[in-house]
């Protein structure tokens, strides 16, 4: 199993080019599935994650091309489906695997797709999911492990109030409603910026949806859906983890393609550290300077609040702070197991229930880590930038799942780091 070797203490200095965004690709490449013309994509991102959901999909029925000569292009076409069952072996690897199950039921009046897998950073249930769809009409059952979904009279417009805003709910409800009779609304909706993206896209496809990206949105069902063009958004994850990253080692560097206005709060927190972070016209730039970064506490809130992808990688940055962070999780109750491996580093962190106080120390020191999920990988990498001596970082296939050529982007900024067997 490969691992990440880093010898840390230098200051990262230069460009980098941020990749579209996982999160915005996978719900949008399962909308694939709602119509029987090709849907081509720009920007998709090179993860592991998108080469699952391929699989998947070609599975159910979806061709599936990249362009040649075209990097980060990609043709889904889906003239009739093959399969309604999305297989255990397949989602196990990947929680958004969910995302075909509103598609499905939509175009072929049933799915059966088994419950999913995916970081162990805490419970998250499809509940919510299944009730929104049940609401619509579906009859759902459980069974061994799988959903069975089926609509005796097709599905039907309705209302339906999410009892917390969840991301993959609302795009599940928000594809299945597309094909729907009638006007559905759903209220309490998640506001992040992948759900704009995809009703951007879902709308190119001829689907008829207002509100995308405020808690109330309104679909409007059609017959059908067709093909369409659209380029995926740029990634806010990624784009912060090296925005940090030039804050951890009080570097420079500028993030082509990157957009400020996905930020939501969590730029007024990065800029609270003493971070410059300014727009240029390719993306932005984020100068850390020559001091460490100030302590600030966040907490965990659904957009546009503070991400709560980005809480390991910030906790990081607060490792080596001046002063102290009291980090807060609101939104899965296992998302701190990479504390332990920073502490092996030399942080000072003290946890109690859902809250962190990390005290900022001089500096940190190498020492082997094991990463536990895509974030805390991540944020272990960043630690180690930051750390004096060797830092090896070890189960990194999570890494593979959401940063793409992480390594050669941080080479490029003047980082020793490199993958070995």
């Amino acid at each position: 199993m490969d691992k990440i070797l880093i010898q840390g203490g230098k200051r990262l200095d230069g460009r980098i080019a941020v990749s579209a965004a996982k999160n915005a690709a996978l719900p949008i490449m399962a909308a694939a599935l709602l119509a029987d013309e090709p849907l081509e994509l720009e920007n998709v991102p090179d993860l592991a994650d998108i080469s699952s959901m391929r699989r998947l999909l070609q599975l159910l029925g979806v061709e599936a091309i990249h362009k040649a000569g075209a990097p980060g292009r990609m043709a889904l076409h889906c003239p009739e489906l093959l399969s309604t069952t999305a297989p255990y072996d397949l989602v196990r690897k990947m929680r958004a695997s969910v995302l075909v199950l509103g598609p499905l039921v939509a175009r072929a009046g049933e799915a059966r797709v088994s419950l999913p897998g995916g970081c162990a950073i805490g419970t998250r249930p499809v509940d919510i999911h299944l009730s929104g769809l049940e609401a619509m009409g579906a009859v759902i059952d459980l069974d061994g492990g799988y959903i069975h979904a089926t609509t005796p009279k097709g599905l039907q417009g309705g209302d339906f109030r999410l009892p917390m805003p969840s991301v993959g709910a609302t795009e599940n409800l928000m594809m299945a409603a597309t094909l729907a009779k009638g006007t559905t609304r759903l209220q309490n909706c998640a506001c992040e910026p992948e759900i704009v993206d995809l009703a951007a896209c879902l709308t190119a496809m001829g689907a008829k949806i207002e509100g995308a990206g405020t808690p109330d949105i309104r679909i409007e069902g059609v017959a059908q859906l067709h093909g369409a063009l659209h380029r995926i958004i740029p990634d806010r994850i990624e784009t912060a983890t090296y925005a940090m990253a030039a804050g951890i080692t009080r570097g420079r560097i500028e993030i082509d393609g990157a957009d400020l206005a996905l930020f939501g709060d969590a730029l007024d927190k990065l800029r609270a550290t003493g971070l410059v972070v300014e727009a240029t016209e390719t993306g932005i730039v984020v100068d850390g300077g020559d001091r460490r970064p100030l302590g600030v506490d966040v907490m965990t809130q659904p957009f546009p609040g503070f991400a709560t992808d980005i809480q390991a990688q910030f906790m990081a940055m607060m490792c080596v702070a001046d002063g102290a962070a009291m980090i807060t999780e609101t939104i899965f109750e296992n998302r701190f197991m990479h504390v332990p491996e920073l502490m092996r580093m030399g942080a000072r962190i003290t946890v109690q229930g859902p809250s962190a106080l990390v005290r900022g120390v001089e500096g940190l020191k190498g020492a082997p880590v094991m990463a536990t999920d895509l974030r805390a990988s991540v944020s272990l990498v960043l630690a180690g930038l930051a750390a004096s001596g060797t830092t090896e970082v070890n189960r990194i296939y999570h890494l593979d799942r959401g940063y793409a050529g992480l390594e050669a982007k941080l080479r490029a900024c003047g980082a020793l780091i490199e993958r070995v067997a």
